[in-house]
């Protein structure tokens, strides 16, 4: 078993080329449109969606067979196709081109693979099983998806916003260093959660970060529903 590396990869602005154009290649689309990236779909036939997304002009649709040189000027490809030809043409042009590719549920014409993902704003959780089983992957996503509720979105945005106030303040970069430990370890999901917007606010004022105004609306809101 291959050891892959985990890595969070920036597709903004990047040109993503699939192809394909059933409905595991329109999940992947999506996928990479929420990037930002720049994709391009070549496939003879494409859902219903695939085509609204071209409408829209959200992505480039051509509509024929994959043909050696499509890859030119792509930083990533995804064959989301079960033709074993052009499952190794992609393959072998993308290893060509130094390009990353992921041929769907086909490890071996993959340089990286996709996880099962939990997104909670930008709280990103990617699990892998390496390729032994994605349907092991997808049930322990599942799991987790239980555990790290919407709560856990507000709590990030939180500490991001905890950060940057301590970043520009004038303690020492030791004293920085140990107030970001200090209020990682505190439970604000849980206090998201049960909609404790003042012990949030008490915990930020004892601390000297100036609470949120997206809280404070949080806390106005909550205190005025039925």
């Amino acid at each position: 078993m291959k050891a892959y590396y985990p890595a969070f990869l920036n597709l903004e602005g990047k040109l993503c080329v699939v192809i394909g154009g059933g409905r595991v290649a329109e999940r992947k689309i999506k996928s990479l449109l929420e990037c930002g990236a720049r994709v391009k779909v070549i496939s003879p036939e494409a859902t219903a969606g695939i085509e609204k997304l071209s409408e829209e002009g959200k992505l480039i649709l051509e509509k024929r067979t994959y043909q050696k040189g499509d890859l030119e000027g792509a930083w990533l490809v995804v064959a989301a196709t079960s033709d074993p030809r052009v499952q190794k043409g992609v393959f072998e042009e993308a290893e060509s081109r130094r390009i990353f590719c992921n041929v769907v549920d086909v490890p071996e014409k993959c340089s990286f693979i996709v996880p099962s993902v939990i997104r909670r704003g930008e709280l990103c959780i990617a699990i892998s099983t390496s390729g032994a089983s994605p349907a092991l992957a997808r049930r322990i996503r599942e799991r987790l998806e239980k555990e790290f509720d919407s709560s856990w979105e507000s709590h990030v945005k939180l500490m991001k916003h905890i950060r940057k106030e301590v970043l520009s303040s004038e303690l020492s970069l030791k004293e920085r260093e140990l107030k970001l430990k200090k209020l990682a370890l505190v439970p604000f999901y849980s206090y998201f959660k049960r909609k404790e917007y003042s012990i949030i606010k008490s915990i930020l004022k004892s601390e000297g970060i100036t609470c949120p105004s997206w809280i404070s609306e949080a806390a106005r809101t909550s205190s005025t529903e039925p």
